[in-house]
């Protein structure tokens, strides 16, 4: 399998299978176009359980899977917001824990769980919920970044404080941590919100600088109301 990332504000990744049989999954609805000779089968990926603990992190129930039939053949997938999409082999680093809805495509080698956050401060107050993504086994998968993409390596101990919204995934051996904002004035006058993410190294971190809700809250105070 080959793949093409194409686009600038809003990309696209095009995937190219080389022979029949190679396949790759996505969300329901993310398909953009493909060739003939992909044929797309819909299912739970893994049953109904997975299914509903999917919504819960984002993502549709349903997985649309699309087959190649022949070789030579073609489908791609587009991002929903400005962006960027990523690239990530899933088999190098043990996998990635994804904020809700940064999941865009994978090989269907690789596995797309449910992970609940270890903390509950982080559940309530990091921004994700206490359900995040969790891609594992082995291949490549696609992430939608919001906005530019930050990629940085934490070493061990390191802490980076990431304003809620922003982090698009990280490996498993970074820890994720929720801390409240200092200060009276600062809490509401700071324009920051309450709480700030602390991710803690060794381990990869990729970052976003734009963040969907915030830019959904801004557009949706312009719009005028009666």
């Amino acid at each position: 399998m080959r793949y093409q990332l194409i686009g600038n504000d809003f990309p696209a990744v095009e995937v190219y299978f080389d022979r029949a049989g190679e396949s790759v999954f996505t969300q329901s609805g993310g398909m953009c176009w493909m060739s003939a000779g992909v044929q797309m089968e819909t299912s739970t990926r893994g049953g109904i359980a997975k299914g509903i603990g999917r919504m819960f992190s984002g993502e549709s129930m349903f997985l649309a899977r699309y087959i190649a039939l022949q070789p030579n053949t073609m489908v791609s997938f587009a991002a929903t917001v400005p962006g960027k999409i990523l690239p990530v082999d899933v088999g190098i680093g043990g996998g990635l824990i994804c904020q809700k809805g940064a999941f865009l495509c994978a090989e269907n080698s690789v596995q797309l769980n449910i992970a609940f956050t270890k903390r509950l401060s982080a559940g309530l107050f990091g921004g994700e919920g206490f359900i995040l993504q969790d891609l594992s086994g082995q291949g490549m998968a696609f992430l939608e970044v919001d906005g530019d993409l930050i990629d940085r390596t934490l070493a061990p101990g390191e802490v980076l404080k990431v304003d809620t919204g922003n982090v698009v995934a990280f490996e498993r051996t970074v820890r994720y941590e929720v801390e409240t904002v200092k200060g009276f004035k600062n809490i509401f006058f700071g324009g920051e919100g309450l709480f700030l993410t602390n991710l803690i190294g060794p381990g990869r971190v990729i970052l976003q600088t734009q963040n969907i809700f915030s830019l959904a809250a801004r557009i949706a105070a312009l719009i005028p109301s009666k």
